[in-house]
């Protein structure tokens, strides 16, 4: 068995995990970060691309890359359509800031990158993973594809491992508590090789259900549809998804989305979870292992990101004073912006969304709440700062 000494060990090298490396490596601070998948695995995950202004801000100014202003598309808006019509949300005219489609993907290869660049300890396609003495002194041991088995022993231990995090079990269940919401319905998602349908995002409430226009490049496509849950991809031709978002987007201004072949095609069921509290001993949890959102208001990735810029602020002090105390913060700090996300991202959901065995009044009273959003300056303004991300605490 080898052994690694460092001072932060990272579970998880996605987004989370490596800009967290990134940014405690700019502070002077070792650390070797694990995953389970390869890189080459994980940078072809699709997965979604919208980055609120503060994580556009956050890959620039750390120096991950510039890729995202150059490369991303800026969003100054959404169409919010019910009823036929399209309701613009002007970003910048109502909170002043914008969004930028910017892939996970890219995100993910632009941090693997830096890290790679700069010499940072990141160990891909690593298996039978486990952590221990959370409260003591931490350590990851995993085996290599040889069979050899490392160990990392570690200062702090930093859980970024995804929503099947093998690291929050690690916080008994006297001293954690976890809140869930499961939703009756999920998305239907498709990449299709066409032109694109429009220059910003097209969030859709039909009495058909849920359907979402958005972009990937510019023959490249990204669209979404409300399904069931336990819906078999193969049960849905290609004829029939271009007939379903046709008639959800359908509207008096005449409105059709460009068609093209769909290369793929994903169920996506959805919930709302938080583990309180993201830190027990000398464990800390950071992006999905901590919290998951509903798609619907795009804030999984910038949440993730947002942990973690807090997390290396407390893990700096924690190192330089050699006071573990320091990292007290984290989860008060952290939580606030994780709970406006999810209320955001549940009420952007149950708004947009029919729910099942919803009767007339039901349909009628959800138009209601979206023509009541749109007339209001107020209303739309709340939407648009929720969207394109509030001030870091």
């Amino acid at each position: 068995m080898t052994v690694t000494r460092t001072t932060v060990g990272i579970v998880g090298a996605g987004p989370a995990g490596l800009m967290l490396s990134h940014l405690l490596a700019r502070a002077g601070i070792d650390t070797v970060a694990v995953d389970h998948r390869t890189r080459h695995e994980i940078e072809t995950t699709h997965r979604a691309g919208i980055l609120e202004r503060d994580s556009v801000r956050l890959l620039v100014d750390a120096g991950v890359s510039g890729r995202v202003l150059t490369g991303g598309h800026e969003h100054r808006g959404i169409d919010l359509r019910f009823g036929g019509e399209s309701h613009r949300i002007d970003f910048q005219g109502l909170a002043g800031a914008s969004t930028w489609l910017y892939p996970q993907t890219d995100v993910f290869v632009d941090l693997a990158d830096a890290r790679a660049r700069d010499g940072g300890d990141v160990r891909f396609g690593v298996r039978d993973t486990t952590v221990a003495d959370v409260t003591g002194s931490p350590f990851i041991r995993y085996a290599d594809d040889r069979g050899t088995i490392h160990e990392i022993a570690c200062d702090y231990l930093v859980g970024a491992d995804g929503s099947k995090s093998i690291c929050r079990h690690q916080i008994p269940s006297s001293a954690r508590r976890r809140y869930f919401r499961e939703y009756p319905y999920a998305w239907f998602g498709i990449l299709c090789r066409a032109p694109a349908s429009a220059p910003e995002l097209i969030y859709t409430r039909s009495d058909r259900g849920f359907a979402l226009i958005s972009q990937r490049t510019e023959a490249v496509q990204r669209m979404y549809l409300q399904c069931d849950p336990a819906d078999d991809p193969a049960d849905w031709p290609d004829d029939r998804i271009w007939s379903e978002l046709q008639a959800r987007l359908a509207g008096t201004d005449g409105f059709r989305l460009h068609e093209g072949p769909i290369f793929e095609k994903t169920v996506l069921p959805f919930r709302s979870f938080v583990q309180e509290p993201l830190r027990h001993g000398r464990l800390l949890l950071a992006g999905d292992a901590a919290h998951t959102v509903p798609p619907t208001g795009a804030k999984g990735l910038n949440l993730a990101l947002a942990d973690v810029r807090v997390l290396a602020e407390v893990l700096e002090l924690a190192v330089r004073r050699n006071d573990p105390d320091a990292l007290d913060d984290y989860t008060r700090r952290a939580l606030i912006r994780v709970w406006k996300a999810q209320h955001f991202s549940f009420w952007m959901t149950t708004m947009l969304h029919v729910p099942p065995g919803a009767d007339t009044f039901d349909l009628r009273r959800q138009e209601g709440e979206l023509a009541t959003l749109v007339a209001s300056e107020s209303g739309r303004r709340y939407l648009a700062e929720g969207y394109t991300g509030w001030p870091a605490v």
